[in-house]
């Protein structure tokens, strides 16, 4: 992948060419940021110009027999780590049974979320993780001589998705780094990635993209038939995200699913605790069974609870009556334009906490069923402040 192929990111790509002309290639160096920004493609485009063997001063040459391999992600010297779900019946799972697959969707998407990923190598709504067997293949990988290149270069999507075994492995190999070995690790929660490896890498922040970026890349997006009017209304509201403005246009199955289910739990919640309607309290029962049936599963699960803090900062921030705050899609606003006065002040705050809790309970596996049950009677108190 070539760094011209990437969206906006220009200090950071100078940043990453003068670090290998210059000879100072950090040996663990941690990109963190929001989800859409290009994280993973940087990583990708930096370890390319790494091996290049015949380098510009502003890209990788990109046909070189390194660029070649690098175009279908298939330098020896290239290695990736990244979540997976283990199938049924399955005892165990390691990255290599699904690299082909990760290999496509990067050559074929260059810009993809955790949830598309999921969707790709699995129809089963479970979580992914990094298991505590891919730290033998780590090392095993690792201790190997490169093949071609002067460097063998790691790169290590989803961190925070590594079993605590496997990062404590990957922890020895961070403190005692084989010679010419770079690890490249891809965050969108270096919060959660445990403590000992953040101190031990160099943190690299990635910022949201312009909208200006955001537009152009869209408009020559092939795949899209949209003009300038539109590609402007999905930057703006993208937040700096180049994922959040596709799903702006598309609209994804599972961004109505969220949505629909949010504006079913606040209506339920509203009329229980303002009208006393013992009808919606049944009805809020069942919202709250259905979200914890095994069929939702926790990844889709925590994507609604994120979706719901979207949702509720959107909706308070809308009170201001300032457009160009707003984060809202035509439908999400439509909704907004009665329920935002009941998002004020006095509430805002708690039932940011509630979902965000609910969130880290998700994350810790507690009992689905307790937790939104739970959640749902602090929206109805929350409701009627």
């Amino acid at each position: 992948m070539l760094f011209s192929e990437i969206i906006g990111q220009q200090e950071l790509k100078a940043r990453f060419i003068r670090s290998v002309t210059e000879q100072r290639i950090p040996h663990a160096q941690l990109l963190r940021g929001p989800e859409g920004v290009g994280k993973l493609a940087l990583a990708i485009a930096y370890a390319q110009y790494i091996c290049c063997e015949n380098r510009k001063t502003t890209d990788s040459c990109g046909v070189c027999p390194s660029c070649i391999k690098y175009k279908k992600l298939a330098h020896p010297d290239l290695h990736f780590v990244f979540p997976v779900i283990k199938p049924t019946g399955k005892s165990s799972v390691v990255c290599d049974d699904y690299i082909n697959e990760f290999r496509s969707i990067i050559v074929k998407k260059k810009y993809f979320g955790i949830t598309e990923w999921y969707a790709k190598i699995s129809d089963d709504a479970k979580q992914g993780l990094i298991y505590s067997n891919e730290s033998e293949e780590i090392l095993k990988k690792l201790s190997l001589k490169t093949y071609e290149s002067e460097y063998k270069i790691m790169i290590i999507w989803l961190p925070e998705k590594m079993h605590t075994t496997c990062a404590n492995k990957l922890l020895k190999i961070l403190e005692e780094p084989p010679e010419k070995t770079v690890f490249l690790m891809v965050s969108n929660e270096p919060d959660q990635i445990i403590t000992t490896i953040l101190s031990r890498t160099q943190h690299i922040q990635v910022p949201r993209l312009k909208d200006e970026e955001i537009i152009q890349a869209l408009i020559q997006n092939e795949d899209l038939e949209i003009d300038a009017d539109q590609a402007k209304y999905a930057a703006n509201i993208a937040n700096g995200s180049y994922l959040e403005a596709l799903a702006v246009l598309n609209y994804s199955d599972e961004n109505k699913i969220n949505f629909e289910r949010f504006v079913m739990v606040m209506r339920l919640g509203w009329q229980v605790g303002n009208k006393k309607d013992h009808a919606s309290l049944k009805s809020l029962r069942k919202w709250a069974d259905d979200m914890a049936a095994a069929t939702v599963g926790r990844e889709r699960q925590r994507n609604f609870l994120i979706y719901a803090q979207h949702m509720t900062r959107e909706n308070f921030i809308r009170n201001i009556q300032k457009p160009e705050l707003n984060y809202l899609t035509t439908f999400e606003d439509d909704f907004s334009k009665k329920f935002a006065r009941f998002i004020n002040e006095r509430n805002v705050e708690d039932l940011m906490k509630e979902f965000a809790l609910a969130e880290r309970h998700i994350d810790q596996n507690v009992n689905s069923k307790m937790v939104f049950f739970d959640l749902t009677l602090k929206i109805i108190m929350l409701l009627k402040r």
